[in-house]
């Protein structure tokens, strides 16, 4: 497997923190706390910048609710600011980590989602002329990875120290 390297630098590039700015705002552009962001843009996205360089990001509490489709789920949701730095990291690491995906894992990638993966369902289902579908949903999945695995696999991958 090769270990990419030298990510950093790219993730805490200006262009790519204001990249990963306009996409933490899609959908979201007149919530209060993406316009009080966007109010002094420039300065949020160099202090981001600095922070991520100089390594002292910290990042800040979860807000945490419960939702109900259909069933109750415990849900977190980061401050805006944290979301910009999740896409910084994402745009750098994400190329890297979809290459390595099975061609029918649909969730959050470019290209797929929800209407692709029906499509490719049925798809199935009339050439192969059943009827029945297996829907399942791990229990609390998020919360059962064992972070010191994914850490050992995420520094393998990406050749970064994250512990």
């Amino acid at each position: 497997m090769k270990t990419h390297k030298n990510l950093y630098d790219r993730i805490c590039s200006f262009e790519n923190i204001h990249s990963a700015y306009l996409k933490a705002r899609m959908g979201k552009r007149y919530r209060a706390d993406v316009l009080t962001f966007t109010a002094y843009l420039e300065d949020n996205l160099v202090v981001i910048q600095s922070d991520l360089v100089n390594m002292t990001f910290t990042p800040s509490s979860y807000r945490q609710m419960t939702i109900y489709e259909p069933k109750a789920r415990d849900i977190r949701i980061v401050p805006f600011r944290d979301r910009v730095v999740h896409h910084a990291i994402h745009n750098v690491i994400e190329p890297i980590f979809d290459k390595g995906f099975i061609y029918d894992s649909y969730a959050c990638r470019d290209g797929k989602g929800i209407h692709a993966a029906v499509n490719r369902l049925t798809s199935f289902m009339r050439k192969k002329g059943t009827e029945y579908v297996l829907w399942g949903d791990v229990t609390k999945y998020f919360d059962s990875i064992s972070h010191q695995i994914l850490m050992r696999e995420l520094e393998r991958k990406i050749g970064i120290f994250l512990h």
